[in-house]
């Protein structure tokens, strides 16, 4: 194992600090910012707070993120089902309206055609019972659809607070390292703006 890999373990180890974030660092650097941090408890407590709080917003990213995709999944098909439904109810009216229409002629027509026509006006009121129960269907459909709708602007805007969340983090963390930056030993200060640059890309 090499020094550089001991030293970025106990820096995970004893504050949190991920190996993505120490491996730009130089053993040396690594040396320089585990004394720093056993020197100094209060930047030492900040940057544990930090790792904390970057674990928990990548998992509140992560379940957020997958329950943005569930839902436009769900609103996706959905949909799907919605215009299949529309399609098929569409189908229906043009047939109650052509099977009207050929009841229409057919009464026109001799006495002799009542059975068929008793026929029609039976598959016309089926028709009619299966339009409403797609029209029932459809409005069920409708209503999901809203739902998941309202659903999915719900994640946005969570999505969005903890875009927030991160940007103020962020801040607070340029702020912190401006201070880090004052003083006197460079190796610090390069640490500490390699660390910054890191959290801005």
């Amino acid at each position: 194992m090499t020094i550089k890999k001991q030293l970025q373990d106990q820096l995970k180890q004893q504050y949190g600090i991920n190996k993505n974030i120490s491996n730009s660092l130089s053993p040396q650097d690594c040396t320089a910012l585990l004394t720093l941090l056993e020197r100094e408890t209060s930047v030492a407590t900040l940057v544990s707070a930090f790792a904390d709080k970057n674990a928990d917003l990548g998992k509140n990213n992560r379940y957020h993120g997958q329950k943005r995709s569930q839902a436009e999944r769900q609103l996706e098909a959905t949909t799907a089902q919605l215009e299949q439904t529309q399609a098929e109810c569409d189908q229906l009216q043009t047939a109650v309206a052509a099977a009207e229409e050929r009841l229409a002629a057919l009464r026109r027509k001799s006495g002799r055609l009542g059975k068929e026509e008793a026929a029609l006006e039976a598959q016309i009121q089926d028709l009619e019972v299966r339009n409403q129960s797609l029209k029932s269907r459809l409005q069920g459909l409708e209503a999901k659809t809203q739902d998941l709708t309202q659903a999915n602007d719900v994640l946005k805007r969570d999505n969005k607070a903890l875009k927030n969340l991160v940007d103020q983090i962020r801040l607070r963390l340029a702020l912190d390292v401006k201070k880090l930056m004052r003083y006197e030993d460079s190796e610090i200060r390069r640490a500490a703006a390699r660390l910054f640059n890191w959290t801005q890309g």
